[in-house]
């Protein structure tokens, strides 16, 4: 594995790039909406800032930062376009997995193009690997698989054909993939989800993991990637990658609708919407809802980089308390957003009104795995309960 000559910069220096191109995004909502997918503009702004590389070895050239540099960058890009910080969240994670791969995966897809865009699903129920000589042949149909359209690479996972029935996930260009036409939704439209799909594709062994070489710190990458980083369990960490688009999201859509707020006035009345006191009692709950969520975002991730960098591993109770605390975040930001939806009155329920898509964006992010708070919650209060955790993944 080559040594990269030069880093994509710090943390501090990703998070500035970020805020950089807050205005140009911005102006983009639109336009993106209506594609369905990032234009090629914002495409290659993300591509030349680096910032899917907050979480990428450096060895690679990537930031390698303290996990809660995620924090920093996707809500700064949510902050200008949900969309378009659903896409980098999910570049940015898929791509610090890769750096849990084997060195070989590794090389394939950084050698030649270390600031790859690497996308995935990673729902094995969809997937149905069956082994053979020098690897496995993969067949399925995922759903979901966000950024696809101007990814390069794609991890997708499926459970092994066999008696084992391990779950694995296989690193595979997106070129092999057939990208079928699906994403038509109500929120979230620039993210093109689409569903993907491959049919008896060949995956070399070295470009394979399992779920469980995730959980204790012992990936194949982490042989090479020696920093505490890579001894995170990543499934443990996936709720704070979405609930961090949710906050920068809900964070930019209260300054906004503040802003727009303090001028406003009744249309019945005539009096300042902002003297009333169910006006002032509704902004501050939604103010300390995002000012709650923040802190639960960083705490976990200063949590669980603590613990790494101590040579230790997040033990059960920690893992559920990593996706029930970051899930809550989420939840309390998408709050945050309902609040202000039920200030707006009826200019909220025009297309053309910013409220509106951010609440439609809202309900889109929360019907993802890692924001239900039913799923997450309930699993956080049956470990806390001494009952067996029904999260395999952690």
């Amino acid at each position: 594995m080559a040594k990269a000559e030069t880093v994509v910069g710090t943390r501090e220096e990703l998070k500035a790039r970020a805020q950089e191109l807050v205005p140009g995004i911005r102006a983009r909502v639109e336009e993106t909406e209506r594609l369905r997918q990032l234009p090629e503009e914002t495409v290659n702004e993300l591509r030349d800032a680096g910032l899917n590389r907050v979480l990428q070895p450096a060895a690679y050239g990537g930031a390698e930062a303290h996990f809660g540099g995620l924090v920093d960058v996707i809500s700064t890009i949510a902050g200008a376009c949900a969309s378009t910080g659903w896409v980098l969240a999910q570049y940015t994670i898929h791509n610090y997995m890769i750096g849990q791969f084997p060195a070989e995966t590794q090389h394939d897809m950084w050698g030649d193009k270390p600031g790859a865009f690497v996308c995935g699903v990673l729902i094995p129920g969809c997937g149905k690997a069956v082994p053979v000589d020098g690897g496995w042949r993969l067949t399925g149909r995922w759903p979901f698989a966000s950024g696809v359209m101007s990814a390069d690479w794609c991890i997708l996972s499926g459970f092994e054909q066999s008696e084992k029935r391990e779950s694995l996930m296989f690193a595979l260009p997106c070129e092999l993939l057939t990208v079928h036409d699906t994403w038509h939704t109500m929120g979230l439209k620039g993210t093109g989800s689409n569903d993907v799909s491959v049919e008896d594709l060949f995956i070399p062994t070295h470009r394979t993991m399992t779920v469980d070489q995730t959980k204790f710190g012992e990936s194949p990458g982490a042989k090479v990637n020696t920093g505490p980083l890579y001894r995170l369990g990543t499934f443990s960490m996936f709720s704070v990658v979405q609930s961090s688009t949710a906050y920068g999201h809900a964070r930019a859509t209260f300054d906004d609708f503040l802003e727009r707020t303090r001028s406003r006035t009744g249309r019945v009345t005539g009096q300042r919407v902002i003297d009333y006191g169910t006006t002032q009692i509704k902004i501050g709950e939604a103010a300390a809802a995002l000012n709650a969520a923040r802190v639960l975002l960083y705490a976990c991730a200063d949590e669980a980089m603590a613990v790494a960098e101590a040579g230790g591993i997040l033990d059960i109770e920690g893992k559920s308390r990593m996706r029930g605390d970051a899930t809550f975040a989420g939840n309390l930001a998408a709050r945050a957003v309902e609040i202000l939806f039920s200030l707006a009155g009826g200019a909220g329920l025009y297309d053309n009104h910013p409220i509106s898509r951010a609440y439609r964006d809202t309900k889109c992010a929360q019907a993802h795995m890692t924001q239900n708070w039913d799923i997450n919650g309930s699993n956080y209060g049956r470990v806390l309960l001494g009952l067996p955790t029904l999260d395999a993944s952690v």
